[in-house]
């Protein structure tokens, strides 16, 4: 048994599992923060069997005081899993264009949602591509699913218990976005710049390069530098909780699946003006 079992699945064991009697179902969850939608690529090709899931709509609830990527509503979720074809306890993989962080926010949300037997692909659909394996355009029509959301599944951090965990001597919460972000040097997205008072800053790429994951006794080397202990608390946020749920896959792979998610994160944070910001000096030259 590898740290990787049950949580990530490489292309060649994919393509496998799907030419058997009982295939994992497929969601295809590419996203950008700015861009073209992901419907596109989707529809340009994509997994055979693959079922397109937005993060946008269906994943998470509509922007506002509760952040960019608020949880969404249990009810919405469950019909929007159900039409894709997820069934209660059947094996799901989901996919995006190669960060893996549309892929993690969806995989963190099905596991939140109760359903536990859900994988990413490990480098997404270029990784896919690299093996040479075959790519479809057609749609697919699921049958409809049974799968029933139970929310509470993995845990999650509100504004105030993210501010307990930053300020606790025995816990760590991670501010995973770019350090100048971090440090109040600039926000391109949200109206405020800085962080979290107590948070500590581990950007996105120290962990996990071009969607692909390190060992996970190399990620438990990169949490600890961080201050990650095996037993101290931690929880993770960034802009809007995308890439934070990347951050909780890798502590997941790294032996932490108690790792929380601050699912409004800073775009929830800045929200509410009487919330304190800290910013940090540059480094120095």
């Amino acid at each position: 048994m590898s740290a990787t079992d049950g949580l990530l699945v490489e292309a060649a064991q994919l393509a496998a599992e799907l030419d058997t009697a009982d295939p994992p179902t497929l969601l295809d969850v590419r996203w950008r923060l700015a861009g073209p939608p992901g419907r596109i690529d989707y529809a340009a090709g994509h997994l055979p069997s693959a079922v397109f899931v937005d993060l946008d709509t269906a994943l998470c609830g509509p922007p506002g005081p509760a952040g960019r990527h608020p949880l969404p509503d249990p009810a919405a979720l469950q019909a929007a899993l159900r039409a894709a074809g997820v069934r209660a306890g059947h094996h799901v993989v989901v996919y995006d264009g190669g960060d893996g962080m549309a892929a993690a926010r969806a995989w963190w949300t099905l596991r939140w949602a109760g359903h536990r037997p859900v994988r990413v692909l490990h480098g997404g659909f270029p990784a896919w591509l690299a093996a040479d394996l075959p790519v479809s355009t057609d749609e697919p029509h699921p049958v409809t699913g049974d799968v029933t959301v139970t929310p509470g599944g993995l845990p999650v951090l509100d504004a105030a218990a993210a501010a307990r965990l930053a300020a606790a001597d025995d816990g760590v919460l991670l501010d995973v976005r770019a350090a100048s972000r971090y440090r109040g040097e600039h926000e391109p997205v949200d109206p405020v710049a800085g962080h979290v008072p107590g948070a500590v800053n581990l950007p996105a790429p120290e962990y996990v390069a071009d969607g692909r994951f390190p060992s996970g006794a190399a990620l438990r080397d990169r949490f600890a530098d961080a201050g990650v202990s095996a037993e101290a608390p931690v929880g993770a946020y960034c802009g809007s909780g995308v890439t934070a749920a990347q951050a909780v896959l890798a502590l997941h792979l790294a032996g932490r699946p108690d790792a929380a998610l601050y699912v409004g994160s800073w775009s929830n944070w800045v929200a509410d003006p009487d919330r304190p910001v800290a910013v940090s000096p540059p480094p120095e030259a």
